[in-house]
């Protein structure tokens, strides 16, 4: 466990980092939280970290500010989103290199003893998921690459710089690909979402308002793993605290079709089965993806302990007494 020490979390304010940040400060460390969105739109603030709002870490400036005197780093911070958001914005998504590479040199300059990044699946070879149902990704699956255009490149390009700043100036790596996470205080309308929390939306509000029918994009037979929030960040921490420093899938192996999940959804609200509207000229990304587990295991000792059906549960829970306190203000998830 991670004791006294000066962490640098950036993008704090988001799904994945505002967690983070809450296990770091329970076990007793200093914590710098920065994000680029302004104070109302943080998923979680904590009083006891020194909070920086509106901090955009594409600029080096800003990067050397908050590194000063600090141990470790999480670089959670990249712009995305939903499938739509990430086909929709590829070179919104290729600027988060800035971060990283701001991030690296700013170590580099003031000796932080360890570094973080969150990469992701969209990492992988889209040529190797092109089917439902696929064997799990292992890491060597990422090469020769041909990743997701734009959001996975970015990732993968980021991995490389991670790797060669420790070959060149000793600067300690770690690297999670990341295997859709989701769970309570992440986004879960305006466009950014993704299917779990979009799926728990709108059956949520298709019951509220007696309707029989939500939309779906695609056929419903693409699959995915998904992970749990608080799987992902047990993981993301053993990882850190490991000697491993190459890339490393942080993912469940408990693959399902969009339609077997909105199944699963369906029962834990109680309603009868909706009928689906197939959105087939939606942006829908590979046919199928999952995670293969056998290194994360070998290196850590580790695997996922939230099932599926119990994750979505807690999340639909959290989704649904959001939207019955109502709206979609994202200031309603500030605490501390």
């Amino acid at each position: 466990m991670i004791k006294n020490k000066k962490i640098l979390i950036v993008g704090a304010g988001g799904f994945i980092g505002g967690h983070l940040v809450k296990r770091l400060l329970d076990d007793g460390n200093y914590i710098v939280a920065t994000d680029i969105k302004p104070r109302e739109y943080w998923f979680q603030e904590f009083e006891k970290a020194e909070n920086h709002f509106s901090m955009d870490m594409k600029d080096i400036g800003n990067c050397r500010k908050v590194a000063k005197n600090i141990d470790y780093v999480f670089n959670m911070a990249c712009n995305m989103g939903g499938m739509g958001f990430i086909e929709n914005n590829k070179a919104e998504c290729m600027q988060s290199v800035l971060i990283n590479t701001n991030l690296l040199i700013s170590c580099k300059e003031t000796s932080v003893e360890r570094y973080f990044f969150s990469s992701s699946a969209c990492a992988y070879n889209k040529t190797k998921q092109q089917n439902v149902f696929i064997e799990g990704l292992r890491e060597t699956d990422a090469y020769p690459a041909d990743p997701e255009d734009g959001y996975g490149w970015e990732k993968l390009f980021s991995e490389r710089m991670c790797r060669h700043f420790m070959e060149d100036y000793g600067l300690q790596v770690r690297v999670a690909r990341y295997h859709n996470i989701y769970g309570p205080f992440g986004t879960y309308d305006g466009g950014r979402e993704k299917a779990p929390a979009a799926l728990c939306r709108k059956i949520i509000k298709a019951k509220k308002n007696n309707k029989n029918e939500i939309e779906v994009w695609g056929d419903g037979m693409q699959t995915r793993t998904f992970l749990y929030v608080d799987d992902c960040i047990e993981g993301t921490l053993r990882l850190f605290e490991s000697d491993y420093s190459e890339p490393v899938n942080i993912g469940s192996d408990e693959q399902v079709s969009i339609n077997q999940m909105i199944e699963i959804i369906e029962g834990i609200s109680g309603v009868k089965k909706l009928n689906r509207i197939y959105q087939l000229d939606k942006p829908k990304g590979v046919r199928g993806r999952s995670s293969n587990n056998d290194l994360v295991k070998k290196i850590l000792n580790w695997s996922y302990k939230i099932k599926l059906r119990e994750g979505l549960k807690k999340t639909y829970n959290w989704i649904s007494s959001e939207i019955n306190n109502q709206g979609s203000n994202l200031s309603r998830f500030t605490k501390s």
